[in-house]
């Protein structure tokens, strides 16, 4: 019995390579980096993107895909991402289509697979790789912007979490050894802080354990279907964040839609797709629900409003689109009002964020101070009273 280790694009690969060798074979395992690699088949969406740019050059230069597929594998750098290419082109060469090969490795987005699936079907390949990667990009775009917009509010969030764990676990201590020694009579609000600062340094660890495990149970809840639907009906809840993130679902669920019907899918499964891509659980029931209604026959535009959660003028605007006979056109009107709308209310709403979050940073540290200090002034205020 021998242990050898070899490389391949896929087990199947390595498996038939040795069978034709004349050894028999009981078990493969992955190895080293590409084991690790082979737990994430996820590729990031920009990294993704450059490769469909480069494989549609090589497609329209006339380079055949199986071709196409394997140049791009080998000049690959990512581990984890050459091994899907590699075993992509593998099942090409076994006459598996290619949308078939990508569905087969189970990381690529399924908006993705569908649309390759729509080329293939269609006979138009290039043209409806060209519409997603102009959808990717817009979407990508838009969603580098929003994170943009939100790294200054995360930033004073963390300051204000900082500061108060720097005064309460390094200042209030300090002052506490100071007050013991005077053994004066303390305010309750010193008293209060005191207390909390010597809790902070006898059980801050485990309170810090605690609460990691807390947020780890609650990751891993909000991957459920139950959990992530909880949490979605909250956050549409939301006062202020509520209607920014219902449109920004909205105008991705559009564009979507309008992607998937541009590339020559049928509405239902356009639908159905365009419904598992985005995040909100609520807006994707909502839409698999439209579905039962417009296979009845209904138009999509009477669908969603009886949903009750689509916006009112997003169905407005369908209901336009469906009646002239430009409904993927319309979609992407919808995408781009919404967003538009969202860079809007999100840009309205951190200016109010921004100096919440400043004033609250300042009560903290004044209520600390005054906290701290205020015996010191009781002191000075009876000493002078004495004199």
């Amino acid at each position: 019995m021998q242990e050898q280790t070899h490389s391949a694009a896929t087990e199947e690969e390595l498996r038939a390579r040795f069978a034709q060798a004349g050894y028999y074979i009981y078990s493969i395992k992955a190895r080293g980096m590409l084991a690790r690699a082979g737990k994430s088949k996820k590729v990031k969406l920009e990294t993704f993107l450059v490769f469909n740019q480069q494989f549609l050059t090589l497609f329209r230069a006339g380079l055949p895909i199986l071709g196409a597929i394997e140049l791009l594998a080998r000049r690959q750098k990512i581990l984890h991402f050459r091994a899907q290419l590699e075993d992509v082109a593998t099942r090409i060469k076994n006459g598996e289509s290619i949308s078939e090969a990508f569905v087969a490795q189970g990381g690529f987005p399924i908006v993705y697979t569908t649309t390759l699936l729509a080329g293939e079907r269609s006979g138009n390949l290039e043209e409806v790789l060209q519409r997603y990667l102009d959808f990717q990009r817009v979407s990508l775009t838009f969603r580098k912007k929003l994170v943009a917009s939100l790294i200054y509010p995360a930033v004073l969030v963390v300051m204000v979490i900082g500061l108060f764990i720097f005064l309460i676990t390094f200042v209030v201590p300090r002052f506490a050894e100071l007050y013991e020694q005077l053994g004066t009579k303390l305010p309750e609000l010193t008293v209060f802080l005191l207390a909390l600062g010597k809790n902070a340094q006898d059980y801050g660890v485990y309170a810090a354990a605690a609460l990691a495990l807390l947020i780890f149970l609650f990751t891993r809840w909000i991957k459920t279907d139950a959990g992530a639907t909880l949490v979605d009906r909250v956050r549409i809840a939301l006062p202020l964040v509520g209607p920014v993130w219902l449109k920004y679902q909205v105008g991705l669920f559009a564009r979507t839609l309008s992607t998937l019907l541009t590339g020559g899918l049928p509405l239902v499964p356009s639908l159905e797709v365009a419904a598992r891509s985005i995040d909100s659980k609520q807006i994707g029931k909502a839409v698999f629900r439209s579905v039962e209604t417009v296979r009845e026959g209904k138009g999509l535009s009477v669908s969603f409003a009886e949903t009750k959660v689509f916006p009112e003028l997003a169905v407005e605007m369908i209901e336009v689109g469906e009646s002239t006979g430009a409904l993927p056109q319309m979609l992407n009107s919808v995408a781009e009002f919404f967003e538009e709308d969202v860079q809007t209310n999100l840009t309205a709403v951190m200016s109010l964020i921004e100096p919440l979050i400043l004033i609250v940073m300042g009560c903290v540290v004044v209520t600390i101070l005054i906290a701290l200090y205020l015996p010191i002034f009781s002191m000075s205020a009876g000493s002078g009273g004495g004199g």
